[in-house]
């Protein structure tokens, strides 16, 4: 018998006949061999001249046939009009949340910060093609971005609603979206390797909500990352606040213990070695904050961690954060570290943390909840702490259910420490 923590991984890199959990029946993984899924996919270019351009690349079959994933790559010379920057350049894969699709305006922020970036549509459409400027080659920002016309693709993947997602889970997982999804994501990555320009030892992979539970799985599984960002996304959806329970818990018990097996993200975290940055806020409904520490607490390998008050949760919320181009400048362009804290721990009525900082530290703050009840409902406080020679501190109220602290730098780059639940 397998554990249900290896069972995903086993059959991707391509070891037939394993059994499930459940019996001796053959687990019907649809994903096949890691190295099929690092070959360069098929790729169809359907614009290859405008600043930002369109693409399809070949992916998982579904209902008998084979699927096309439209996506957007840019450059900074694509963006710039000058191709002479277009050498060597890091990369980054952006996967976009539910409602979501590939967003130019997202795509241009990275091609601008310089790298070769591309975001792909995870629900079977083509997003209409970008406008620019015609003196300025500016991109037309779109301000709402539901306004964005989506097209059904011909050999389109499944939708990304909750049949998709949850009522497909178990049987035949062809149908399953997070079998697409993830596939899509790691033939993205090795698409943007292929690419000449690129440089394809420096790539990072980032992504908001059910992004960010993809970039989750993802990053536990291809290694090939040098960086990885889930924005809100986390594991042990199954349980606690998360608006997910609902839909795994309506599941029939068999059906719902395969969906936490192989899709939530408690199952792969672990499995986890990228330098990961995990980004949320203290009241978010999606990732709640119990599910969000138990899901970062499984990662072994280097992480960092950004909880920020009352974070708001969105498209262009999630991508907002410097942060986030600060890390993956961190671990593909030797830019300057963010700062790290150390673990949070109470001593007298005192929480303290170790720091360290290439930077001067601008700030120093400890943020506290004295309510209980719903996560979301919950308000937070935050007040000054005390920058030591290689601390914080800061006295905690007797009365804080949960409480962390959190460092800024020049830069105004914040970083928190892992979130203490005293209740």
């Amino acid at each position: 018998m397998i554990s249900a923590s290896i069972c995903w991984i086993l059959v991707i890199v391509g070891m037939a006949g394993l059994t499930s959990t459940f019996g001796a029946d053959p687990v019907p993984w649809t994903l096949g061999d890691l190295d099929a899924l690092r070959a360069t996919p098929e790729l169809s270019w359907l614009d290859a001249d405008s600043p930002i351009r369109s693409l399809t690349y070949r992916n998982e079959p579904f209902e008998g046939r084979q699927t096309d994933v439209f996506a957007f790559y840019a450059t900074p010379g694509s963006v710039s009009g000058d191709a002479r920057r277009d050498r060597d350049l890091p990369a980054v894969v952006l996967i976009h949340g539910g409602g979501g699709t590939a967003f130019a305006e997202w795509v241009w922020l990275w091609a601008k910060r310089g790298y070769a970036v591309i975001a792909m549509d995870l629900s079977g459409r083509r997003p209409s093609a970008p406008q620019f400027d015609p003196q300025t080659r500016e991109l037309i920002v779109v301000r709402n971005h539901r306004d964005i016309e989506r097209t059904r693709l011909t050999h389109g993947g499944p939708e990304a609603d909750h049949v998709a997602k949850f009522t497909n889970a178990g049987g035949d997982l062809s149908d399953d979206w997070q079998i697409h999804a993830v596939a899509a994501v790691i033939r993205a990555h090795s698409l943007i390797r292929s690419f000449a320009e690129v440089d394809a030892e420096r790539t990072a992979v980032t992504g908001i909500s059910w992004g960010g539970y993809l970039t989750c799985l993802t990053a536990s599984i291809d290694h090939r990352f040098n960086a990885a960002v889930p924005v809100y996304g986390c594991g042990f959806l199954y349980e606690g606040e998360s608006v997910q329970k609902p839909q795994i818990d309506a599941l029939p018990p068999e059906k719902r213990a395969e969906w936490i097996r192989q899709y939530d993200p408690s199952a792969w975290l672990s499995q986890c070695r990228v330098p990961i940055l995990f980004v949320n806020g203290t009241n978010d409904k999606h990732y709640p904050l119990t599910s969000y520490a138990r899901s970062y607490s499984l990662v072994e390998g280097p992480r960092t961690l950004r909880i920020e008050v009352n974070m708001r949760h969105g498209h262009p919320a999630g991508w907002a954060p410097q942060e986030i181009g600060l890390f993956i400048d961190q671990h593909l362009r030797d830019g300057v570290p963010l700062p790290t804290l150390g673990k949070p721990r109470l001593e007298n009525g005192a929480a303290l943390a170790s720091v360290t900082s290439r930077l001067p530290l601008k700030e120093a703050q400890l943020h506290v909840t004295t309510d209980s009840g719903p996560l979301i409902d919950r308000r937070w406080t935050s007040s000054e702490a005390k920058i030591n020679a290689d601390s914080i501190s800061a006295a905690v109220p007797d009365n804080a259910t949960i409480w962390m602290l959190s460092v800024t730098d020049s830069r105004d780059a914040m970083v928190s420490t892992e979130v203490v639940f005293s209740e």
